[in-house]
């Protein structure tokens, strides 16, 4: 098994229910947070943790995605004739990530569920790891969420899940890891997960959130659920039951992430993602905080 790790996989052939009609005609994966598309945060966090193999798993309707990290050398060299060239150097780098991180698309094709797009691209992967990490998730970190996971299995030579601390009666809203043992520096030995359990009942006081370091194994696990799901075809294709199926007789990790998530994928949360954003902006910040301060003295 790999060192390190140097693929990754970002699943994006969701329909973005729970954003719609906003969703109707843009992918969620293409909704701005800040100047950028929710994707590119996810692209950028891997390209800069290193990984130079990035699999992007799509369906119908999503070719935006494709044309954003296309390179455009008409735009860029009609923008430097016209002296735009802050705005050229912003397309033409946005282009170098598809070279940086090697994106390459697929389409998802199998039973529904969050764990086919896993499986379709491992067959490209051999018996590699690999990094598993949503479209809808922007992480703020000094160290990207993507290089945590990455020393953790580093570390350990296993799969790893990424954790945060969660109020305990957020617990029905998560997957929620049983802890074994702490190994310290936010590293934890876990032996499965409760998906989204009463406060009382919840194992441990972690939620489950968007980052997997992905194994052979795993994607073995999958691979009999989706036998089983062609036999009787019933349910979907879950990541975290094939998780749970392998933590019963090997070993699993988690990571605690040190940084600030925001989830992107309801109304919801997609605005206290967009307004964090716009708050931190050196430019938009100020006056933002401004018309905040106003609005809230006229309520």
């Amino acid at each position: 098994m790999s060192a390190t790790i140097r693929r990754a996989v970002i699943p994006a052939a969701g329909l973005g229910s729970r954003l719609l009609p906003l969703t109707k005609a843009t992918p969620k994966e293409m909704l701005p947070v800040g100047d950028k598309p929710v994707i590119e945060h996810t692209v950028r966090e891997l390209v800069a943790s290193g990984i130079t193999d990035i699999t992007i798993v799509v369906s119908g309707g999503k070719s935006l995605i494709q044309e954003h990290f296309r390179p455009n050398p008409a735009l860029v060299a009609q923008l430097r004739a016209d002296g735009k060239t802050a705005y050229a150097d912003a397309v033409e780098e946005v282009g170098e990530l598809s070279r940086l991180g090697h994106i390459t698309y697929l389409d998802q094709h199998g039973p529904y569920g969050n764990g086919t797009p896993v499986l379709n691209a491992a067959r490209n992967f051999g018996d590699e790891p690999m990094l598993v990490l949503w479209p809808d998730d922007v992480f703020v970190a000094d160290v990207p969420r993507a290089q945590q996971l990455i020393r953790a299995y580093e570390a350990t030579s296993c799969p790893v899940l990424a954790l945060m601390p969660m109020e305990p009666t957020d617990s029905q809203r998560y997957g929620v890891p049983v802890v074994r043992e702490d190994l310290g520096e936010g590293l934890l030995r876990i032996s499965g997960l409760v998906e989204k359990p009463k406060p009382a009942d919840a194992p441990s006081a972690y939620a489950a959130i968007g980052g997997y370091v992905i194994t052979p194994g795993i994607v073995d696990e999958l691979r009999e659920q989706t036998k089983r799901w062609y036999e009787h075809r019933t349910g979907e294709i879950y990541l975290t039951d094939a998780i749970n199926a392998y933590a019963g007789t090997r070993a699993v990790y988690g990571q605690v992430i040190q940084g600030r998530w925001f989830d992107t994928g309801n109304p919801q949360a997609y605005l206290t993602a967009q307004f964090a954003a716009a708050l931190a902006d050196p430019e938009y910040g100020p006056p933002l905080r401004r018309l905040a301060q106003e609005l809230g003295d006229g309520a």
